[in-house]
């Protein structure tokens, strides 16, 4: 931390100094401004209105930024929520379907957050076009699924794509492949904010490109950045127009986070009469999950609270499965309209995330960002449905992806179900090493994915390779050491095994 911040950080924890902080804000504030519009003089004429409305909305972060102090929570304050404000999915599921579906799918968007690259995987790219499963990306099961949906019910349901400037481009590229599909396919872009230097809180960019060297300089602000940027696009008063009520958010990578008609037909038609303007899918918690968002009554409101927000003092028992037994899927339902009508009064209010990063050179940066699950506390009449775990099914990591491309599933219209093969619902706990990171690497050790139908547990380190048709039962641990190489034979079983040392098969 720099003795400025330093300095700034002392100020602000001494008492009968408000003052004095004030001013420091201030100055912070007015080089900020200083900065940000030198930047914007760089903007070419057909892109000013655009930079305008992304630095604007910068600037309103920042801003919140240098007022807040200290944890966003007090811990003291956090409540269990109301047993009514979190409800089972069988109780919603037990209300049936009405005759008129269709009129009630009619009225809904899916929404899919499109921001995110696979560099973490290794690729190239978005991340929605790396191949889950029979060469299909996550985008062409996303499209799947809709069209099976519209086709099925004679519908329209359209599909809107939130993608950053990172993965615009790209995107637009592959839509064309969709033309004859059964789906309107929408697009707008996230807000793209600057990074700023840790040290001065002044941005890095000197001006508004985005290419070459300069394309560490920004970044997408996070998915909570949806409310504002939907809006701005104009996008969100056309579906309105067009007589939409509903979106259904979900991360693209999340292959559970399909359109399900209970919950559509519960916001639509509610039991009360009163409708939900936000609902949050919600699902117990794992010893996998510790660190995922969970629903807590604060101040009379259903709020997300997240590890970043908690006081360090607390983090093991915000980390409790016994008392925190929800995390928050990040598959959500909202209101067109009470978006609309809260983007308009500005009154939607999102904890501040701050991503410190460091740069390929060295360079310490923060990221303001916001998660849009925050937003909850700003709706009317939410509530938390605590879903079944299938309808949470990220793919982060080549462990994931292992599992979605097994046996373990089968794919249908676009739609990944656990097998009934499998005798138990619950997912092995997969961990690949470091030599799996990258997809193509991970490609390259399997010559075809083990059948893993009674699987518990696989861990795999260092350089091993598996044959063709390989069957992997009940906890089965594979360690080749360093300089040591394991090739686990075609056809093999391996059955509660450990693996170790230097097993190599020739070819002859």
């Amino acid at each position: 931390m720099s003795s400025f911040v330093k300095d700034f950080s002392k100020a602000m924890s001494q008492a009968g100094t408000s003052q004095f902080q004030e001013v420091i804000r201030q100055e912070l504030e007015y080089s900020m401004k200083v900065e940000l519009d030198k930047i914007l003089a760089t903007a070419p004429s057909n892109e000013l209105e655009h930079t305008k409305k992304d630095l604007e909305g910068f600037k309103k972060l920042f801003h919140r930024f240098l007022q807040e102090k200290g944890p966003s929570v007090d811990w003291g304050k956090i409540q269990r929520p109301p047993e009514d404000s979190i409800q089972p999915y069988e109780k919603i599921k037990a209300r049936g379907l009405p005759d008129n579906i269709a009129s009630v799918l009619n009225k809904l968007v899916v929404v899919k957050l499109n921001g995110g690259l696979g560099t973490s995987m290794g690729c190239k790219g978005p991340k929605s076009l790396i191949g889950v499963r029979n060469e299909n990306t996550f985008l062409d099961l996303t499209v799947q699924q809709i069209e099976h949906l519209n086709k099925s019910y004679n519908t329209d349901v359209p599909l809107v794509l939130m993608n950053s400037f990172n993965t615009d481009d790209d995107t637009k590229k592959i839509l064309q492949k969709y033309s004859h599909s059964r789906v309107k396919i929408y697009t707008f872009n996230q807000s793209r904010y600057p990074r700023i230097n840790k040290e001065t809180l002044l941005p890095i960019a000197k001006g508004v490109s985005c290419s070459g060297e300069n394309t560490e300089c920004w970044y997408p602000p996070g998915h909570g950045d949806i409310y504002a940027s939907f809006y701005n696009s104009g996008l969100l008063d056309n579906l309105i127009g067009e007589g939409k009520e509903y979106i259904f958010v979900s991360n693209i990578d999340n292959l559970g986070a399909t359109v399900d008609l209970y919950i559509l037909n519960h916001l639509m038609n509610p039991p009360n009469g009163k409708r939900c303007e936000f609902v949050m899918e919600v699902t117990n918690k794992t010893r996998a999950d510790v660190k995922g968002g969970t629903l807590t009554q604060y101040e009379n409101k259903l709020r997300l609270v997240e590890i970043a927000q908690v006081p360090k003092a607390h983090v093991d028992e915000f980390k409790s499965v016994s008392k925190f037994k929800i995390f928050n899927t990040n598959n959500l339902w909202i209101a067109l309209s009470a978006i609309k009508r809260l983007q308009e009064k500005n009154a939607i209010d999102m904890e501040i995330i701050v991503n410190p990063k460091t740069l390929d050179g060295g360079l310490n940066i923060i990221q303001l960002e916001t998660a849009v699950g925050a937003a909850i506390k700003s709706f009317e009449n939410s509530l938390g449905i605590n879903v079944p775990r299938s309808r949470f099914l990220p793919v982060k990591t080549t462990s994931d992806l292992l599992l979605v491309m097994s046996n373990l599933y089968s794919l249908n219209a676009g739609s990944l179900t656990m097998s009934e093969k499998r005798e138990f619902p619950t997912v092995p706990l997969v961990k690949l090493g470091s030599s799996f990171t990258k997809v193509q690497d991970y490609l390259r050790r399997f010559e075809s994915i083990p059948d893993m139908l009674e699987l518990d547990h696989l861990t795999v380190s260092g350089d091993v390779t598996f044959g063709k048709n390989v069957s992997l039962k009940g906890t089965v641990i594979i360690i080749a050491n360093h300089g040591d190489r394991i090739d686990i034979p075609a056809g093999a079983l391996l059955e509660n095994k450990i693996v170790s040392g230097n097993l190599r098969i020739l070819d002859h």
